[in-house]
């Protein structure tokens, strides 16, 4: 059987139990995840690139701690702060059979308010598959 390779996508919802949950369900046949946190900096009040970089990257450190603590075989790296882009630059130096994108929730999310699931499936020929949840507050 061949191993299935995830990209997964999140910054705010990336230590959500839904998350959690769907790796571990994924995880159930052979399969690999690499997370891809895109710095991209909270709306609710204005923040520099650096903060934001040093916010997505602590997440991703407890993101990583928290799923190889599962057995979930996971890689990650901080991305930049343009989701669309952070995925394209990811695209462009490694393959994956399929994205997860995680976001906020309708009225919340930055990520929806700019389309971009319907963006990432229509720009890439990868099914993708929606999580959301509520927004996890993690300190730099």
């Amino acid at each position: 059987m061949a191993v299935r390779r995830y990209l997964v996508v999140a910054n705010q919802t990336l230590g959500g139990g839904h998350l959690v949950s769907l790796l571990r369900e994924l995880a159930e046949k052979p399969s690999t995840f690499h997370v891809l946190v895109p710095a991209t900096p909270p709306a609710d009040h204005l923040w520099t690139e650096g903060e934001a970089n040093a916010i997505a990257h602590r997440r991703l450190e407890i993101a990583l701690e928290r799923f190889r603590k599962l057995g979930i075989e996971v890689t990650g790296e901080v991305g930049d702060g343009r989701p669309l882009q952070a995925i394209e630059d990811i695209l462009a130096r490694r393959s994956f059979d399929e994205i997860v994108l995680s976001t906020l929730p309708p009225g919340f999310s930055k990520w929806l308010k700019l389309d971009l699931v319907h963006r990432v499936e229509s720009t890439y020929e990868l099914p993708v598959r929606h999580v959301i949840a509520p927004r996890e507050t993690v300190q730099a």
